[in-house]
């Protein structure tokens, strides 16, 4: 009987161990209550709010390149890309030869790609809506459409170079398309929005935008009518004389604005892959070479900034001279030798009482070297920095070359070779440039392409361009007086570079072309780089002809394709004709 006791009381322990266990589940129940609807709410309820959100990125519309009275020149339009299901193919073999002779592709690699594995394929991007149409006409089961942003250049291969090109995602691959990419691309936007399990959304869920901002416009400072002339005249010049490659600049050199810059070959951007890459490559600004006669502008205009001579200052002018003892050897030598201590004349001619101005119109290379001597080889080397050769510009465009100076003062013959255009290479631009510099009254502007940025509310932001005096007015003015009479003395080298109605002054250049690991080869480079009016320059030309079959040097081969571009410019401009 004493143990009934102990068996009630224990009983009673275990239901006030049982107790207490529920008090603290249903405690524990509570606190996690308490934790999920209070302390947690917010945060399971945003987790449930991003479970049912989806973002869609808005794509910011590329921005409009313009010719500099606002004509397009690259535009964004609304294209179509053609995809397919491969599951839904039916005969995947005739299927790839109707969409191969619809879009103008190969049928082996459509064919590749819809039997790739991949359910989902794209078989071509970024095709016109009308080809899309037709696609879409032949009702293939599984093949099938969806827009997308394309870029379009409306005139065809005029100024291509210039403007590069986009990849099939709008990212600038060449020309302004890459060096404007970030302000051309502008900010994608995006749209935040609730939908349910059946992907459909909910009209009373979250619904916020954040629009995408377009990219900036860029206002270019080509003249598309000017650019045209420029390239029918290169054209014209590889037909007439069977050269590999034509290259124009034209300059407004108080500005620095560049009107045109052209390269032929060229190519279509709207259809690279019926092009070659080399056609691509803007050689205007990074195509180099040895300009030959048209650098004594620099020699002679250093010469007379620094007193050193006069436009009628006198040289004893023999048809040979050698700097470096024994490299003539009493020959007459080859083009070849004038960076080897040994330089002459164009022509055989016995010793000559010349003047600079007879020097620079008859352009003598003796002569100019006679004076580069008088003016010295570290003056000489300054004016060629000062006047931009051996350094870029600065312009707008990605890649350009700085040129290649051999100025050693160690090297017996290179300061004689580059005060007549040898063991310098320089673009196009350069030249362009460094003349732009005398028909500004000694100011050197810097090239530019691009006149303004306006962004989408229209805020504009125009291009300063740097500038800096190389030489005085008067000595500006005295070297257009000298580059006229190249161009309108019986005895000049330029007659050909003569304008109906204007006067004009500029300096023809022939040089060997020199190939590295080659050295100087049989081609030629042959150029004219010129001014008009003369009387107050409102445009520089620079023409640079590579490798012409048919004439060799400057005057025949460049000087004709200056006049024409010139005189179609100043028209163009509505520039007064200033020549009886």
């Amino acid at each position: 009987m004493g143990g009934r006791p102990r068996g009630r009381r224990s009983g009673r322990g275990r239901l006030v161990i049982v107790a207490l266990v529920v008090l603290v589940a249903w405690f524990g129940v509570g606190v996690r209550l308490f934790q999920l609807q209070i302390v947690q709410a917010a945060d399971l309820k945003e987790m449930g709010l991003e479970q049912r959100t989806r973002v869609k990125v808005l794509a910011a519309e590329r921005g409009t390149i313009y010719d500099r009275d606002g004509r397009e020149l690259a535009i964004t339009v609304q294209g179509r890309t053609i995809g397919a299901d491969t599951d839904q193919l039916q005969q995947p073999t005739q299927v790839a030869e109707l969409l191969a002779v619809t879009l103008g592709i190969d049928q082996a690699q459509v064919l590749e790609t819809l039997q790739s594995g991949r359910r989902w394929v794209t078989v071509a991007r970024q095709i016109d809506a009308e080809t899309a149409a037709q696609v879409e006409r032949l009702e293939l089961p599984g093949i099938y459409s969806y827009p997308e942003a394309m870029r379009v250049y409306p005139e065809g291969s005029l100024a291509a170079q210039v403007l590069g090109f986009v990849d099939p995602d709008g990212n600038g691959l060449e020309g302004l398309e890459y060096r404007y990419d970030e302000q051309l691309s502008g900010t994608p936007g995006e749209v935040r929005f609730e939908q349910d399990l059946e992907g459909n959304v909910i009209p009373q869920g979250r619904y916020d935008l954040r629009p995408a901002i377009p990219g900036s416009d860029l206002v270019t400072t080509i003249d598309r009518d000017i650019e045209f002339i420029a390239e029918r005249e290169c054209k014209a010049t590889l037909e007439r004389t069977e050269a590999k490659r034509c290259t124009v600049v034209v300059l407004d050199p108080s500005t620095g604005e560049v009107l045109a810059m052209v390269v032929v070959p060229g190519f279509d951007p709207n259809d690279r892959s019926a092009s070659n890459p080399d056609d691509w490559v803007n050689w205007a600004v990074l195509g180099t070479y040895e300009p030959g006669s048209a650098e004594k502008l620099i020699t002679i205009a250093a010469a007379l900034e620094e007193r050193a001579v006069n436009a009628a200052t006198t040289f004893e002018v023999p048809d040979v001279i050698e700097v470096v003892d024994g490299a003539c050897e009493g020959r007459f030598s080859a083009a070849g030798d004038q960076i080897n201590g040994c330089y002459h004349d164009a022509e055989r001619h016995p010793i000559e009482t010349l003047s600079v101005r007879d020097i620079v119109t008859r352009s003598s290379n003796v002569g100019t070297i006679l004076i580069g001597q008088r003016l010295g080889d570290s003056n000489l080397a300054r004016y060629i920095d000062a006047f931009g050769l051996g350094r870029k510009t600065g312009i707008d465009v990605p890649g350009e070359s700085p040129g290649r100076l051999n100025l050693d003062p160690t090297c017996p013959s290179c300061f004689a070779s580059a005060a007549i255009g040898y063991a310098v290479s320089v673009t196009p631009l350069q030249m362009a440039a460094a003349y732009g510099a005398v028909a500004n009254d000694g100011v050197w502007v810097q090239p530019h392409l691009v006149r303004e940025l306006v962004d989408g509310s229209g805020v504009q932001r125009p291009i300063s361009p740097e500038e800096r005096r190389v030489v005085s007015a008067e000595t500006a003015l005295v070297m257009r007086s000298l580059l006229r009479n190249v161009v309108e003395s019986s005895e000049g080298t330029g007659g050909k570079a003569r304008i109906p109605g204007y006067t004009a002054a500029g300096k023809t250049g022939t040089a060997r072309k020199f190939v590295p690991g080659e050295g100087y080869t049989d081609d030629y480079v042959v150029s004219f780089v010129g001014m008009a009016p003369a009387s107050n320059p409102r445009i520089v030309v620079a023409v640079v002809v590579d490798s012409p079959r048919i004439g060799s040097s400057g005057g025949r081969v460049a000087a004709p394709a200056f006049s024409k571009i010139a005189e179609d410019t100043l028209h163009r401009l509505g520039v007064p004709p200033d020549a009886p």
